[in-house]
């Protein structure tokens, strides 16, 4: 058996298919046509942020299994492999902590203008501390949007490290560990110093961050999104900065114009090329629940993250 590998992962994964007689074939790049050139011949591929088109799906002449080397899964065209009978899941939670980490660092680094503050010591600029605007978090009030496992991660560490009072905005959620649910995202925007986004985009999330949001903002808030770069609003979000309504910004996914437009040249704002998932310790636990979704689907098994039920798939 093989499994296309559509983006490197890490070695332990690879390890794992091999031990259990699956063989990995690497493709030379993430494109869905070269894709859909390597796939024949295998049953099944792991893939990243590239997804698996349509075109991939009908190219795997032996495909049974997607997996998603992660937790977002958009860029798969589930419908195509439930119709040919491929099961599609994801690995979801593994790199959690990770992506809970960089959501802090970014705060941290947003409330002291960390980025752009060193930006001006290389360049010999002097006068940047007197000239901008700094704040503490300690003591203050967070917005959690979306209550996975990433946002919980962050939300324990913001009450533990900063003594944050931390309200949560996620509708889906039934248990929040204690926490502060909030009566509504307007209500939450209106309390909070610090907002931060772990939702995922479906079709009631896409700029959920939008104008009218912002318009409910505290002055001077915070934003920082490791989610889902379409939760945002990117011009309503450049105007809040413009105002000061919203006083800096974290962003760890964002649309692939947004350095080079208008966001982009304000010091305000932080990018991050979608590191919230990459340290060696998250690769190496995504990979390996990858991998054993492989070998769990070519074995006759259900995965548990499996997304689609299709014709003919393990039940």
């Amino acid at each position: 058996m093989k499994c296309l590998i559509v983006q490197p992962v890490h070695e332990t994964g690879l390890s794992l298919l091999r031990d259990n007689g699956i063989e990995p074939v690497l493709c030379p790049a993430s494109d869905m046509e070269t894709v859909a050139r390597h796939v024949t011949g295998c049953d099944a591929a792991i893939t990243r942020d590239a997804g698996f088109s349509a075109r991939a799906i009908e190219a795997g002449d032996r495909l049974r299994v997607v997996v998603v080397h992660g937790t977002g899964h958009d860029a798969v065209d589930k419908d195509a492999a439930s119709e040919r009978g491929i099961l599609v899941c994801n690995t979801p939670g593994a790199n959690a902590r990770s992506v809970s980490e960089l959501a802090l660092g970014l705060a941290l680094a947003a409330a002291r203008l960390i980025p752009a503050a060193d930006r001006a010591e290389r360049a010999g600029v002097r006068g940047f501390r007197e000239r901008a605007r700094f704040v503490e978090l300690s003591g203050k009030v967070a917005l959690i949007v979306g209550w996975g496992a990433t946002g919980r991660g962050l939300g324990d560490m913001l009450r533990a490290a900063l003594g944050m009072r931390v309200l949560v905005h996620s509708p889906r959620a039934a248990d929040l560990d204690g926490f502060e649910r909030c009566a509504s995202l307007e209500d939450g925007l209106r309390q909070a110093d610090l907002i931060s986004l772990h939702t995922p985009l479906r079709p009631e999330t896409r700029h959920l961050i939008d104008a009218r949001a912002l318009g409910h903002t505290k002055p001077g808030a915070i934003l920082i999104n490791t989610a889902r770069a379409g939760l945002v609003d990117e011009a309503a979000l450049f105007d809040a900065l413009e105002t000061g309504r919203v006083s800096a910004a974290g962003l760890d996914v964002y649309s692939p114009g947004a350095p080079g437009g208008p966001l982009g040249r304000s010091d305000r704002v932080i990018f991050t090329p979608h590191l919230g998932g990459t340290t060696g310790e998250a690769l190496e636990r995504v990979a390996l629940g990858a991998a054993r979704n492989v070998i769990q689907a070519l074995s006759g098994r259900r995965p548990a993250t499996a997304l689609n039920s299709p014709v003919g798939a393990p039940a």
